[in-house]
């Protein structure tokens, strides 16, 4: 019984590396990975900074989707510049980015905590 379960801990963990290495290839094939990577800034705030700013809001996820899809005007993205989280003080809109990969794409984000 033991041995079974050490193989679900084990296939779940592989399921879900392979879902964040997935998602992390979104990135990088949608252009996000030029400005943002998960541990440093780049021109735009680290992924895992993201996370941390967005924790427990209810509407995270509907929230990063819309400013993967439209950017950010321009004082939304001041306040990572001042905190020197950003090179950049607002993110682009990303057209070529569907709906539900911007949605995907909030969803690995959030993973990153």
């Amino acid at each position: 019984m033991k041995t079974s379960s050490l193989f679900l801990w084990v296939g779940a963990g592989l399921l879900l590396a392979g879902a964040a290495q997935a998602d992390e290839a979104l990135a990088k094939t949608k252009g996000c990975l030029a400005c943002h990577t998960v541990e440093t800034k780049v021109l735009g705030p680290a992924y895992r900074a993201v996370a941390k700013k967005y924790k427990g809001k209810k509407d995270a996820e509907a929230t990063l989707t819309q400013h993967i899809l439209k950017g950010t005007p321009m004082p939304a993205g001041m306040g990572w510049q001042k905190e020197g989280q950003a090179s950049l003080p607002f993110m682009p809109a990303n057209a070529s980015v569907s709906p539900a990969d911007a949605s995907k794409l909030a969803k690995w984000i959030l993973s990153l905590q």
